[in-house]
C-alpha cells in the first residue's frame, strides 16, 4: 500500500477535548502549558473550549459538544487535515452516552496518524516534545489510490 507525507506544522492546530469528569483537569493541564499552548490554534469541543477560554484566557475555537456532534466535527477536521494533535482527556470509569462518537474520532485520529494524549501523563509528554517547536513528517495511507484499487476488485 502507497503513503502519502504529509507535513505537521510548526504551528499546531490542537483540539482540546474532555468528559465532565476531566474538564477541571484538562483546564489545569491547559493553564500549566499556557505559554506553549498560546504559540498554537486550539479548538475543541463546546463546553471544554469555553471552559478554557473563560479559565486560562486562551482563545480556543469551540465546535458543539461531544454528545451534540462536537467529536465528529474535530473528526472531520483531522480527515480534511486541518487538526494536527488531540489532546482528549476522557473518562474511562463513566459510561458516555456519545460513545461510539469517540471511537469514531480516535479512529480517525489513528488512520491519519495525528498524536493522541487521553490522559495528563501521555499530554505531558507530548506537549514538552521537541517535535512540538517544529514541523513534523509523517505517513498516511494514500487513499486515493486505495479507493481506486478498490473500485477496480469490484
Amino acid at each position: 500500500m502507497d503513503y502519502l507525507t504529509l507535513t505537521i506544522g510548526k504551528v499546531k492546530t490542537i483540539a482540546l477535548i474532555a468528559h465532565d469528569q476531566k474538564k477541571h483537569e484538562l483546564i489545569q493541564w491547559c493553564d500549566e502549558h499556557k505559554e506553549i499552548l498560546k504559540g498554537h490554534f486550539l479548538c475543541g469541543t463546546g463546553t471544554t473550549a469555553r471552559m478554557i477560554t473563560e479559565a486560562t484566557g486562551l482563545p480556543v475555537k469551540g465546535y458543539n459538544s461531544g454528545p451534540l456532534g462536537g467529536d465528529q466535527q474535530i473528526g472531520a477536521k483531522i480527515v480534511e487535515g486541518r487538526v494536527d494533535l488531540v489532546i482528549f482527556f476522557s473518562d474511562p470509569l463513566t459510561a458516555q452516552p456519545h460513545d461510539p462518537d469517540v471511537k469514531a474520532l480516535l479512529r480517525i485520529a489513528q488512520v491519519y496518524d495525528i498524536p493522541i494524549a487521553n490522559n495528563k501523563a501521555s499530554a505531558d509528554f507530548i506537549i514538552t516534545s521537541p517535535y512540538m517547536e517544529g514541523e513534523y513528517q509523517h505517513q498516511v495511507i494514500n487513499f486515493q489510490q486505495n479507493i481506486a484499487e478498490r473500485a477496480k476488485s469490484l
